[in-house]
């Protein structure tokens, strides 16, 4: 039988954790002396972490953990002397963790550990209501509400006459240049509850492990992201080429 969670009073989410642990080795040269949270979008003046606390602050969020270890000390030296708009502290690994790992180690140093928190991959360069998001992951009773992004295909594609089958086919109705994927994909952001850190492993990846056992119990939610909003996981130097190219083209 499926185990819920009973539904909460919505609130506001005060805390988060931005998950940098990542060498970002697909990023090099980037990669080579900066963690990749520190990469600025060319022509945004932006870091991707600026960004995103930015994006954070306005949201309500006051404090975030930054799980981090390749090139830690960059990291910590630019916290250090820069004006930011939330408390910002560092989870250093020691050793990797993987991103489970990560998130449960950083989970420890969250200020009020008793209330629901926010998680966003490191990577990740979009902006969406956030307090929409907690709002319906306190009324699903879930213990972890996922965003869920509809990315572009980066193809064209063929949309068929379905009234014009022919064996073995169809005569072609149109050409859709670049549309959005019918399937919603993890768009790497996330609100979890108290009761979901210690179902985080110690070790290993999440969504390998925690996230199908709470899918399959019908404890995990799903968050669409506005249809219109931009999101874009910048994983190699092409996708930091072409996210300067579409935020350019909608500035």
């Amino acid at each position: 039988m499926p185990t819920q969670r009973r539904e909460q009073a919505p609130g506001p989410v005060t805390q988060a954790i931005v998950l940098a642990g990542g060498k970002g080795s697909r990023l090099r040269p980037y990669t080579d002396t900066l963690p990749k949270t520190l990469i600025e979008i060319p022509g945004t003046g932006r870091t991707i972490l600026e960004h995103q606390l930015d994006w954070l602050a306005a949201e309500g969020v006051t404090d975030v953990v930054i799980s981090c270890g390749h090139l830690s000390e960059v990291l910590e030296a630019w916290i250090a002397r820069t004006d930011l708009p939330v408390r910002a502290t560092t989870a250093v690994e020691e050793t990797e963790l993987g991103r489970g790992g990560g998130l449960k180690f950083a989970a420890r140093r969250l200020p009020r550990p008793d209330e629901p928190w926010y998680a966003l991959n490191a990577d990740i360069w979009t902006r969406f209501p956030l307090r929409d998001m907690a709002d319906l992951h306190a009324r699903s009773g879930a213990l972890g509400t996922l965003a869920l992004a509809r990315p572009r295909i980066p193809w064209g594609v063929i949309e068929l006459d379905g009234d014009a089958a022919i064996p073995g086919g169809s005569l072609i109705a149109d050409f859709v240049e670049s549309p959005p994927t019918p399937w919603p994909v993890n768009a790497g952001v996330y609100v979890f509850a108290p009761e979901f850190t210690p179902l985080l492993p110690d070790l290993g990846d999440h969504e390998r492990k925690t996230f199908p056992a709470l899918a399959r119990e019908r404890r995990l939610a799903g968050y669409l992201i506005p249809e219109g909003v931009y999101w874009r996981a910048i994983d190699t130097a092409k996708d930091l080429e072409t996210a300067a190219r579409e935020l350019a083209a909608e500035s």
